[in-house]
């Protein structure tokens, strides 16, 4: 039953969307309305500002951390805290308080890497950064992150129930980039920096 209850309570809790609770408290916009039309902190950050993003990253990854660590305290088992963060992403990408619709889980697989795997976490961080800088496309490097994530994990020698686990948390983040993967072919991709007219 502990199990039931903590999966559960971790999709609530990623379900939880703070994107669109920052756009409205801080910039009374309704994030889903501009932009790319996410609720995640990039479109935040062209439509709301700054520090509405900034919380929305936090957040977005404080309740993977959470989500984790709870598991963690009630259950101890390694893998089980990853499974409750993962659908702590479930909950974000196809957030109950949204209809089965959100964001993209980037931040909050983040969130439950660094609380989990913080060495892994720092790798893919790296990655982020770096194609970030060289290209200013946010969602590219989101998209060479999830990528990375089953790969980074091969080279610590995790158990294949967690690679597969990773493989799906991959999956669902290119999966929910398929609008982005085709402004970048486009070239109609939004770069890091650029505002939107509201």
């Amino acid at each position: 039953m502990i199990y039931v209850l903590v999966l559960a309570i971790s999709y609530l809790l990623g379900s939880i969307p703070f994107g669109l609770l920052m756009g409205k408290w801080f910039a009374q916009v309704d994030v889903r309305d501009h932009g790319s039309g996410n609720i995640g902190m990039t479109n935040v950050l062209r439509t709301a500002g700054n520090i509405p993003a900034i919380l929305t990253l936090i957040g977005d990854g404080g309740k993977g951390a959470v989500a984790a660590i709870l598991a963690n305290q009630l259950v101890g088992d390694p893998f089980f805290s990853l499974l409750a963060g993962t659908f702590a992403v479930i909950g974000h990408n196809w957030s109950v308080f949204l209809g089965f619709k959100g964001g993209k889980g980037v931040a909050t697989v983040a969130g439950v890497l660094f609380t989990l795997r913080p060495s892994v976490a720092g790798i893919l961080f790296v990655v982020w950064v770096v194609v970030l800088a060289l290209f200013r496309y946010i969602s590219l490097a989101s998209l060479a992150t999830a990528v990375a994530l089953p790969i980074t994990l091969l080279f610590f020698k995790v158990g294949w129930a967690e690679l597969t686990l990773a493989l799906v948390v991959s999956a669902f983040t290119i999966y929910r980039h398929r609008s982005n993967i085709q402004r970048l072919r486009q070239g109609t991709e939004f770069r890091f920096g650029e505002k939107v007219e509201r």
